[in-house]
Protein backbone atom coordinates (compact mmCIF):
# COMPACT_ATOMS: atom_id res chain seq x y z
CA UNK A 1 0.00 0.00 0.00
CA UNK A 2 1.82 3.32 -0.81
CA UNK A 3 1.61 7.00 1.26
CA UNK A 4 -1.73 7.54 -1.26
CA UNK A 5 -3.76 4.55 -0.77
CA UNK A 6 -6.50 4.13 2.48
CA UNK A 7 -6.21 1.28 4.42
CA UNK A 8 -8.91 -1.20 4.14
CA UNK A 9 -12.23 -1.33 6.29
CA UNK A 10 -14.07 -4.51 7.41
CA UNK A 11 -17.63 -3.49 8.47
CA UNK A 12 -18.70 -5.95 10.38
CA UNK A 13 -23.12 -5.22 10.28
CA UNK A 14 -24.91 -3.98 7.54
CA UNK A 15 -27.60 -2.23 8.82
CA UNK A 16 -28.50 1.63 9.21
CA UNK A 17 -25.07 2.46 10.49
CA UNK A 18 -22.82 -0.33 9.40
CA UNK A 19 -24.33 0.01 5.75
CA UNK A 20 -23.79 3.60 5.94
CA UNK A 21 -20.55 3.57 7.07
CA UNK A 22 -19.81 0.96 4.52
CA UNK A 23 -21.39 3.23 1.50
CA UNK A 24 -19.44 6.05 3.33
CA UNK A 25 -16.15 4.24 3.42
CA UNK A 26 -16.19 3.50 -0.25
CA UNK A 27 -17.32 6.70 -1.40
CA UNK A 28 -14.16 8.31 0.57
CA UNK A 29 -11.83 6.13 -1.74
CA UNK A 30 -11.44 2.92 1.21
CA UNK A 31 -11.60 -0.59 -0.05
CA UNK A 32 -13.84 -2.10 2.20
CA UNK A 33 -15.98 -4.87 2.47
CA UNK A 34 -18.77 -6.25 5.59
CA UNK A 35 -20.47 -8.97 6.42
CA UNK A 36 -24.16 -9.55 7.68
CA UNK A 37 -25.84 -11.85 9.41
CA UNK A 38 -29.52 -11.43 7.76
CA UNK A 39 -29.23 -13.23 4.13
CA UNK A 40 -31.85 -10.62 2.88
CA UNK A 41 -29.39 -7.53 4.13
CA UNK A 42 -26.79 -9.68 2.02
CA UNK A 43 -28.03 -10.14 -0.81
CA UNK A 44 -29.96 -5.85 -0.84
CA UNK A 45 -26.31 -4.79 -0.56
CA UNK A 46 -24.80 -6.91 -3.05
CA UNK A 47 -27.57 -6.02 -5.36
CA UNK A 48 -26.40 -2.37 -5.01
CA UNK A 49 -22.87 -3.16 -5.75
CA UNK A 50 -21.34 -3.65 -2.45
CA UNK A 51 -19.07 -6.22 -1.35
CA UNK A 52 -21.05 -7.93 1.24
CA UNK A 53 -21.05 -11.39 2.52
CA UNK A 54 -22.27 -13.36 4.98
CA UNK A 55 -19.56 -15.50 5.65
CA UNK A 56 -18.21 -14.30 8.56
CA UNK A 57 -14.91 -16.25 8.77
CA UNK A 58 -14.19 -15.32 5.02
CA UNK A 59 -14.97 -11.54 6.07
CA UNK A 60 -12.18 -11.57 8.76
CA UNK A 61 -9.58 -13.91 7.61
CA UNK A 62 -9.65 -11.39 4.65
CA UNK A 63 -9.35 -8.20 7.31
CA UNK A 64 -6.35 -10.28 8.86
CA UNK A 65 -4.33 -10.77 5.67
CA UNK A 66 -5.18 -7.42 4.42
CA UNK A 67 -4.80 -5.48 8.36
CA UNK A 68 -7.98 -4.12 7.63
CA UNK A 69 -9.30 -1.80 10.07
CA UNK A 70 -12.50 -4.12 11.90
CA UNK A 71 -15.66 -1.92 12.63
CA UNK A 72 -18.32 -3.82 14.94
CA UNK A 73 -21.40 -2.22 13.65
CA UNK A 74 -24.33 -4.43 15.14
CA UNK A 75 -26.05 -4.09 18.58
CA UNK A 76 -25.00 -4.56 22.11
CA UNK A 77 -26.39 -8.12 22.33
CA UNK A 78 -24.21 -9.57 19.81
CA UNK A 79 -21.01 -7.67 19.74
CA UNK A 80 -19.78 -10.53 21.90
CA UNK A 81 -20.08 -12.89 19.20
CA UNK A 82 -18.52 -11.06 16.91
CA UNK A 83 -15.41 -10.21 19.07
CA UNK A 84 -14.96 -14.21 19.44
CA UNK A 85 -15.02 -14.42 16.28
CA UNK A 86 -12.24 -11.73 15.74
CA UNK A 87 -10.00 -13.22 18.76
CA UNK A 88 -9.93 -16.29 16.67
CA UNK A 89 -9.70 -15.24 13.23
CA UNK A 90 -8.46 -11.72 13.02
CA UNK A 91 -6.51 -10.76 16.65
CA UNK A 92 -3.89 -8.05 15.48
CA UNK A 93 -6.40 -6.58 13.38
CA UNK A 94 -7.26 -2.57 14.37
CA UNK A 95 -10.43 -2.93 15.71
CA UNK A 96 -13.51 -0.52 16.47
CA UNK A 97 -16.61 -0.06 17.01
CA UNK A 98 -20.05 2.52 16.06
CA UNK A 99 -22.40 1.09 19.25
CA UNK A 100 -23.80 3.72 20.86
CA UNK A 101 -22.67 2.28 24.63
CA UNK A 102 -19.06 2.47 25.48
CA UNK A 103 -18.40 1.02 28.73
CA UNK A 104 -19.87 -2.54 28.11
CA UNK A 105 -18.14 -2.46 24.42
CA UNK A 106 -14.82 -1.74 26.58
CA UNK A 107 -14.88 -4.53 28.86
CA UNK A 108 -16.20 -6.81 26.19
CA UNK A 109 -12.93 -6.21 23.97
CA UNK A 110 -10.95 -6.83 26.99
CA UNK A 111 -12.12 -9.89 28.00
CA UNK A 112 -11.35 -11.28 24.47
CA UNK A 113 -7.89 -10.31 24.79
CA UNK A 114 -8.43 -7.03 21.96
CA UNK A 115 -7.86 -3.90 24.05
CA UNK A 116 -4.62 -3.32 22.71
CA UNK A 117 -5.57 -2.87 19.27
CA UNK A 118 -9.11 -1.36 19.89
CA UNK A 119 -10.50 2.56 19.79
CA UNK A 120 -13.75 2.76 20.48
CA UNK A 121 -16.73 4.90 18.54
CA UNK A 122 -19.63 6.17 17.98
CA UNK A 123 -21.01 8.03 14.94
CA UNK A 124 -24.46 10.43 16.47
CA UNK A 125 -26.35 9.77 13.72
CA UNK A 126 -29.26 7.97 12.71
CA UNK A 127 -32.72 7.88 11.63
CA UNK A 128 -36.17 6.14 13.01
CA UNK A 129 -35.56 3.23 10.12
CA UNK A 130 -33.07 0.04 10.08
CA UNK A 131 -31.49 -2.40 7.58
CA UNK A 132 -29.44 -1.73 4.59
CA UNK A 133 -32.53 0.06 3.07
CA UNK A 134 -32.32 2.94 5.10
CA UNK A 135 -28.16 3.50 4.46
CA UNK A 136 -26.72 6.60 3.03
CA UNK A 137 -23.27 7.48 2.40
CA UNK A 138 -24.39 11.05 3.50
CA UNK A 139 -25.35 10.19 6.54
CA UNK A 140 -22.39 10.98 8.85
CA UNK A 141 -22.14 14.17 6.60
CA UNK A 142 -21.22 17.34 9.72
CA UNK A 143 -22.23 14.52 12.52
CA UNK A 144 -20.59 14.17 15.80
CA UNK A 145 -18.44 10.69 16.12
CA UNK A 146 -16.75 10.11 19.12
CA UNK A 147 -14.05 8.43 19.10
CA UNK A 148 -12.62 6.77 22.66
CA UNK A 149 -9.46 8.54 24.14
CA UNK A 150 -8.98 6.31 27.42
CA UNK A 151 -5.67 5.69 28.80
CA UNK A 152 -5.06 2.55 26.82
CA UNK A 153 -5.74 4.01 23.63
CA UNK A 154 -3.80 3.29 20.97
CA UNK A 155 -1.90 6.18 19.38
CA UNK A 156 -1.94 4.81 15.77
CA UNK A 157 -5.25 2.91 16.11
CA UNK A 158 -7.18 6.28 17.39
CA UNK A 159 -5.27 8.11 14.07
CA UNK A 160 -6.67 5.72 11.89
CA UNK A 161 -10.54 5.53 13.15
CA UNK A 162 -10.42 9.45 13.59
CA UNK A 163 -9.24 9.42 10.39
CA UNK A 164 -12.02 7.12 8.82
CA UNK A 165 -14.78 9.48 10.65
CA UNK A 166 -13.57 12.54 9.31
CA UNK A 167 -13.15 11.04 5.81
CA UNK A 168 -16.71 10.27 6.09
CA UNK A 169 -17.79 13.85 6.70
CA UNK A 170 -17.84 13.98 10.56
CA UNK A 171 -16.65 15.66 13.54
CA UNK A 172 -14.66 13.86 15.76
CA UNK A 173 -15.06 14.39 19.47
CA UNK A 174 -12.40 12.85 21.38
CA UNK A 175 -13.85 11.03 24.96
CA UNK A 176 -13.17 8.69 27.58
CA UNK A 177 -15.73 5.49 27.60
CA UNK A 178 -17.36 6.59 31.31
CA UNK A 179 -17.98 9.84 29.94
CA UNK A 180 -19.02 9.05 27.02
CA UNK A 181 -22.22 6.61 28.69
CA UNK A 182 -23.01 9.70 30.80
CA UNK A 183 -23.40 12.07 28.52
CA UNK A 184 -25.59 9.89 25.55
CA UNK A 185 -27.68 8.91 28.33
CA UNK A 186 -28.95 12.15 28.74
CA UNK A 187 -29.34 13.39 25.14
CA UNK A 188 -30.07 9.89 23.08
CA UNK A 189 -30.95 7.38 25.55
CA UNK A 190 -33.20 9.70 27.74
CA UNK A 191 -34.83 11.12 24.56
CA UNK A 192 -35.56 7.14 23.41
CA UNK A 193 -37.34 6.64 26.50
CA UNK A 194 -39.62 10.28 26.63
CA UNK A 195 -40.46 9.70 23.19
CA UNK A 196 -42.09 6.33 23.95
CA UNK A 197 -44.04 7.66 27.03
CA UNK A 198 -45.18 10.70 24.68
CA UNK A 199 -46.37 7.97 21.78
CA UNK A 200 -48.06 6.14 25.06
CA UNK A 201 -50.07 9.20 25.96
CA UNK A 202 -50.87 10.24 22.80
CA UNK A 203 -51.80 7.09 22.13
CA UNK A 204 -53.89 7.12 25.08
CA UNK A 205 -56.17 9.67 24.05
CA UNK A 206 -57.48 7.87 21.10
CA UNK A 207 -58.66 8.74 17.43
CA UNK A 208 -59.77 12.33 18.28
CA UNK A 209 -55.91 12.97 20.23
CA UNK A 210 -54.18 11.15 17.53
CA UNK A 211 -56.16 12.82 14.72
CA UNK A 212 -55.31 16.11 16.03
CA UNK A 213 -51.44 15.88 16.60
CA UNK A 214 -49.35 18.09 14.59
CA UNK A 215 -45.64 18.75 14.53
CA UNK A 216 -44.57 18.58 18.08
CA UNK A 217 -45.94 15.08 18.73
CA UNK A 218 -44.89 13.97 15.13
CA UNK A 219 -40.85 15.50 16.62
CA UNK A 220 -41.19 14.58 19.69
CA UNK A 221 -42.46 10.71 19.20
CA UNK A 222 -40.07 10.40 15.92
CA UNK A 223 -37.43 7.92 17.54
CA UNK A 224 -40.32 5.75 19.22
CA UNK A 225 -40.76 5.15 15.44
CA UNK A 226 -37.35 2.42 16.02
CA UNK A 227 -37.81 -1.44 16.03
CA UNK A 228 -38.67 -1.75 19.83
CA UNK A 229 -35.82 -4.42 20.05
CA UNK A 230 -33.19 -1.71 18.65
CA UNK A 231 -33.97 0.79 20.96
CA UNK A 232 -33.93 -1.98 24.02
CA UNK A 233 -30.44 -2.94 22.82
CA UNK A 234 -29.35 1.24 22.61
CA UNK A 235 -30.70 2.02 26.35
CA UNK A 236 -30.39 -1.12 28.68
CA UNK A 237 -26.52 -1.38 28.39
CA UNK A 238 -26.47 2.06 29.79
CA UNK A 239 -28.71 1.24 32.79
CA UNK A 240 -27.05 3.02 35.29
CA UNK A 241 -26.26 6.07 33.25
CA UNK A 242 -29.61 6.28 31.92
CA UNK A 243 -31.48 5.05 35.34
CA UNK A 244 -29.45 8.38 36.73
CA UNK A 245 -31.40 10.43 34.52
CA UNK A 246 -34.17 9.36 34.73
CA UNK A 247 -34.19 10.15 38.48
CA UNK A 248 -33.10 13.64 37.77
CA UNK A 249 -36.09 14.25 34.76
CA UNK A 250 -38.97 12.61 37.59
CA UNK A 251 -37.75 15.01 39.78
CA UNK A 252 -38.16 17.61 37.52
CA UNK A 253 -41.96 16.25 36.09
CA UNK A 254 -42.52 15.74 39.79
CA UNK A 255 -41.84 19.16 40.77
CA UNK A 256 -43.75 20.75 37.53
CA UNK A 257 -46.51 19.02 38.29
CA UNK A 258 -47.03 20.12 42.20
CA UNK A 259 -46.45 23.58 40.62
CA UNK A 260 -49.10 23.43 38.26
CA UNK A 261 -51.52 21.99 41.02
CA UNK A 262 -50.30 24.21 43.81
CA UNK A 263 -50.09 27.34 41.62
CA UNK A 264 -51.11 26.69 38.44
CA UNK A 265 -48.18 27.47 36.80
CA UNK A 266 -45.02 25.75 34.49
CA UNK A 267 -42.78 28.77 34.09
CA UNK A 268 -40.09 27.55 36.16
CA UNK A 269 -40.40 24.14 34.17
CA UNK A 270 -40.66 26.41 31.11
CA UNK A 271 -38.09 28.50 32.02
CA UNK A 272 -35.45 26.27 32.95
CA UNK A 273 -36.09 24.18 29.27
CA UNK A 274 -36.36 27.55 27.32
CA UNK A 275 -32.85 28.09 28.87
CA UNK A 276 -31.25 24.30 27.81
CA UNK A 277 -32.55 24.54 24.29
CA UNK A 278 -30.41 28.08 24.42
CA UNK A 279 -27.48 26.47 25.57
CA UNK A 280 -28.16 23.41 22.54
CA UNK A 281 -28.26 26.26 20.16
CA UNK A 282 -25.41 28.29 20.87
CA UNK A 283 -22.91 25.43 21.62
CA UNK A 284 -19.51 26.30 20.63
CA UNK A 285 -16.73 24.12 19.15
CA UNK A 286 -13.01 24.64 18.79
CA UNK A 287 -10.80 22.90 16.32
CA UNK A 288 -7.77 20.49 18.14
CA UNK A 289 -4.62 21.76 16.84
CA UNK A 290 -1.83 21.21 19.76
CA UNK A 291 -2.43 17.70 20.80
CA UNK A 292 -1.12 14.59 18.66
CA UNK A 293 -1.97 11.41 19.47
CA UNK A 294 1.48 9.87 20.87
CA UNK A 295 2.46 12.38 22.52
CA UNK A 296 2.79 13.08 26.38
CA UNK A 297 -0.57 12.33 28.29
CA UNK A 298 -1.99 12.75 24.85
CA UNK A 299 -5.40 10.82 25.98
CA UNK A 300 -6.31 12.76 29.14
CA UNK A 301 -5.38 16.30 27.15
CA UNK A 302 -8.11 14.53 24.31
CA UNK A 303 -10.29 13.77 26.86
CA UNK A 304 -10.41 17.08 28.40
CA UNK A 305 -9.85 19.08 25.92
CA UNK A 306 -13.32 17.01 24.22
CA UNK A 307 -15.24 18.12 27.53
CA UNK A 308 -14.54 21.79 26.68
CA UNK A 309 -15.92 21.62 23.04
CA UNK A 310 -12.24 20.56 21.38
CA UNK A 311 -12.93 18.72 17.92
CA UNK A 312 -11.23 17.08 14.93
CA UNK A 313 -12.52 18.31 11.73
CA UNK A 314 -8.96 17.21 9.67
CA UNK A 315 -6.19 15.62 10.78
CA UNK A 316 -2.72 15.78 9.80
CA UNK A 317 -1.02 13.22 8.55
Amino acid sequence: MTRDQKPPVCVLGAGLIGGSLLRAARAAGYPAWGYNRSQAGVRAATADGYDVTGDLAAALTRAAESDALIVVAVPMPAVDHLLGAVETLAPDCALTDVVSVKGPVVRAVRAHGLGKRYVGGHPMAGTSESGWSATDSELFRNAVWTVGADDDAHARVWTRVARLAVDCGAVVVPVGAEDHDRAVARISHLPHVLAEALAVAGSGGGTLALGLAAGSFRDGTRVAGTAPDLVRAICEPNRDALLEVLDDTIAVLTAARDDLRAHGSLAKLVEAGHDGRAAFDTVRRWEITDIRPGDHDWQARLRDAGRRGGVFTTLRT
